[in-house]
């Protein structure tokens, strides 16, 4: 293998530059603000956990955990997501805390990735975790909430859709017994989003006509409170009516939330993460084509840490939002650059600590010889007669302030 060259990145790993940096703070500030408000508190986890627990609990698979060995031979893992090792310090940390626990986060974590996927191994998520709830209530109150902090974020345009792996599970205990290879591959169609290959498999496995129609009926499940009727007369199996029962209850505590405009049921939603274990759902924006946001009901995962309970959350993909809504922080911010010379330099800095006290700017302060000091002041008087920006040494300022006093000190440079 040859040596890597200077300016190389691992593949997966990237650079955010000053401005790009600028905008995903605020959207991280935004949505933990949102999510503070609805009474989440942000919790910080280690990016290293031990394979043993965290690593085998979480529901990447095991081929994209990224794993190095500790100085005793321990192997460990980098942070593939944050819902396994919020489930840790809940059964620790937290145990005697009473129940429901809302927790917020904002992380990067880590996934190993093909090389020629073109995606990140290493990217950011905000999201939350409301633990110690079974009720449809906690899984409305987080698609509401994950609706809040999408808005939040500055997506305008974007669509949840909420599935339930209980009904699918139902369906196919009813219909497909005996055929556990064939299920699998069902819903593996299903969470590609492959209808074709559904349809293609369903009919190779040359089923009675009524339950090849009822399987292919379910891909137009999708639409509002409506699609809750419709699938509660296609199958009778409990484990499926229960589901969709929960799912009519969800969608009434969502209407009183006031956001079902921005909700739809798709049935065919079964989520990617193994713990799943009811409610589902991804959010979409209108000009992306990847989910900007999802979450799931996920009960089983806390017996793993010895400490049972029910859980819901979501996370939201917040490096994908700032694809999304652009890197520009530049447009909200007030920028001062204030020049001086040996002079000036005492009634410059106090003007810019008074400056930095009584207001969000950013101010700048710059020593500047005769030459400079002439450039920006030219590009200051120009700026009254074009957009008002002052452009020094290729950044934009709104305002220049110039502290230049009659005796330098007679330095060179002054």
């Amino acid at each position: 293998m040859s040596k890597p060259k200077v300016f190389e990145k691992p593949i997966g790993a990237k650079d955010y530059l000053p401005h790009a940096v600028g905008k995903l703070r605020q959207i991280e500030n935004e949505v933990l603000a949102c999510m503070r408000s609805w009474g989440y508190e942000q919790i910080m986890t280690p990016t290293m956990e031990y394979y043993d627990t965290v690593g085998v609990a979480s529901a990447t698979s095991d081929r994209k955990l990224f794993k190095l060995l500790n100085n005793r031979g321990t192997t460990l893992v980098l942070r593939s997501d944050m819902t396994a090792p919020i489930a840790r310090v809940v059964s620790s940390l937290l145990k005697e805390a009473q129940f429901p626990l809302r927790l917020s986060y904002h992380s990067n974590v880590f996934r190993s990735i093909e090389e020629e996927a073109g995606r990140e191994a290493e990217f950011f998520q905000t999201g939350v975790e409301l633990v110690g709830d079974a009720s449809p209530e906690a899984d409305a109150e987080v698609v509401a909430l994950a609706i809040a902090s999408l808005q939040a974020a500055g997506v305008e345009r974007f669509k949840i859709a909420i599935g339930h792996v209980g009904f699918l599970n139902g369906l196919f205990e009813e219909t497909l017994e005996g055929y556990g290879e064939a299920e699998e591959e069902l819903k593996a169609c299903l969470l590609g989003r492959d209808y074709v290959g559904y349809r293609e498999r369903l009919r190779a496995l040359s089923l009675a006509e009524p339950i090849q129609r009822e399987l292919e009926g379910i891909l137009r499940l999708r639409g509002g409170q409506e699609i809750c009727d419709q699938a509660l007369q296609l199958s009778a199996n409990a484990t499926a009516q229960a589901s969709i029962r929960h799912l009519c209850e969800m969608w009434d505590v969502l209407r009183a939330y006031g956001v079902c405009e921005h909700v739809m049921i798709d049935l065919t939603m079964i989520g990617d993460f193994g713990y799943y274990t009811g409610m589902t759902f991804e959010g979409y924006a209108a000009d992306l084509g990847f989910p900007v946001a999802n979450g799931g009901r996920y009960d089983n995962l806390l017996k793993q840490f010895g400490r049972p309970a029910p859980a819901t959350g979501f996370s939201l993909k917040t490096t994908r939002i700032l694809e999304l809504i652009g890197d520009d922080s530049s447009l909200t911010e007030q920028r001062i650059l204030i020049g001086y010379n040996a002079a000036g330099r005492e009634a410059a800095f106090d003007e810019a600590l008074r400056l930095r006290d009584s207001s969000d700017a950013i101010v700048v302060t710059e020593k500047m010889d005769a030459a400079a000091r002439l450039d920006a002041l030219a590009a200051a008087a120009l700026a009254l007669d074009t957009d008002g920006k002052v452009l020094y040494k290729g950044v934009s300022f709104g305002t220049f302030l110039p502290f230049f006093g009659e005796h330098d000190g007679g330095g060179a440079g002054q």
